[in-house]
């Protein structure tokens, strides 16, 4: 889906930081391999399906394994989708990363474990010793399944079991995390995300008694008006009014930690966002000269320090709401 300009203008964000968003030093890559899935999730912001076809290229696979083996300031390599574990270039990125010492997270939609020729993916991110991070919405199996799809829930369970089994959760090598998303809303009662320590601790006690699953962290997220939040909001004359709630929850405390400033975004097409959210809404990271960026350019000026001001755009209050949103869950 094409963004479209809100009435509350990018000027309305950058009115409300106390100075320009900035780069810190660049520690995260975070790639999406392409918008196939498994799965149509309700509340998908890469509008992800099984009909989607844009996958990574080879071409781009080995500029992103050399731009990981060359720069030792790389801590984490952050591999999405779509389903990352069903897209080209998965395992290589994986291995590449691992091999140079490097954190992997693999952002995780638990039932491509039970898709035809990806039965192995558990036992091959504990050998690699994978951080997964794992989408369950919510606890309860109804939930589950009407923001991502009849018999999501039961699955998802069976995959965290099996997780388990392997270690995940329990061996501190092999962590899992699990992600909150708040229902989109159907009307004018917008909610942020809930403390994201005591819904947490209500997920381990109820996936504990009624599943025997332990975890290691909930992540709660805000939905981002984008994607397919963002069509659904606009369908029920609900976007404005909703972006209005976000930018009335703006919390200054959150933007020091907004993962933009320390990830790069990077699309199967090799090119070069602020952060995932920016991806889909085709903003792409800029130098000060205002020249777009894709990894070539990284490898050429063999530097990933390259941008110094951060995009931004009106659904950056998402981020910024509350006690903050971000990949790696609240931020204050």
């Amino acid at each position: 889906m094409a963004y479209t300009e809100p009435l509350i203008s990018e000027a309305a964000f950058q009115q409300c930081l106390a100075r320009p968003l900035t780069k810190q030093p660049i520690s995260t890559l975070q790639i999406n391999l392409g918008r196939r899935c498994n799965l149509a999730c309700h509340h998908c912001h890469v509008e992800a399906s099984p009909h989607r076809t844009e996958e990574l290229t080879p071409d781009v696979c080995r500029q992103l394994i050399e731009l990981i083996e060359r720069f030792p300031q790389i801590q984490t390599v952050d591999l999405t989708g779509g389903a990352p574990e069903m897209l080209y270039g998965f395992k290589p990125l994986v291995e590449a990363a691992r091999n140079h010492q490097k954190q992997v997270i693999v952002r995780s939609n638990l039932t491509i474990y039970f898709e035809d020729s990806f039965g192995d993916v558990p036992e091959y991110c504990a050998q690699q010793q994978v951080h997964i991070v794992a989408s369950l919405p919510c606890y309860l199996a109804d939930n589950v399944d009407r923001m991502r799809g009849q018999g999501v829930f039961e699955r998802s369970i069976q995959a965290l079991q099996w997780l388990n089994r392997l270690g995940y959760g329990q061996d501190p090598r092999l962590r899992l995390d699990l992600v909150y998303n708040p229902p989109v809303p159907q009307g004018q009662c917008f909610i942020l995300p809930p403390p994201q320590m005591s819904l947490e601790q209500d997920y381990k006690r109820f996936l504990g008694q009624q599943f025997d699953i332990q975890f290691n962290n909930l992540l709660t997220i805000t939905n981002l008006p984008l994607g397919r939040t963002q069509f659904q909001l606009e369908h029920r004359q609900l976007y404005q009014p909703y972006l209005q709630f976000l930018a009335d929850h703006f919390n200054p405390a959150t933007v020091p930690q907004l993962m933009c400033r320390q990830q790069l975004s990077i699309d199967y097409r090799g090119h070069i966002y602020d952060c995932d959210f920016n991806q889909m809404a085709s903003l792409p990271a800029q130098t000060a000269p205002g020249q777009a960026l894709a990894v070539a350019h990284l490898l050429a000026a063999n530097s990933l320090d390259l941008v110094s001001e951060i995009q931004t755009a009106p659904y950056c209050f998402g981020c910024t709401a509350g006690a903050g949103s971000s990949c790696s869950g609240t931020l204050v």
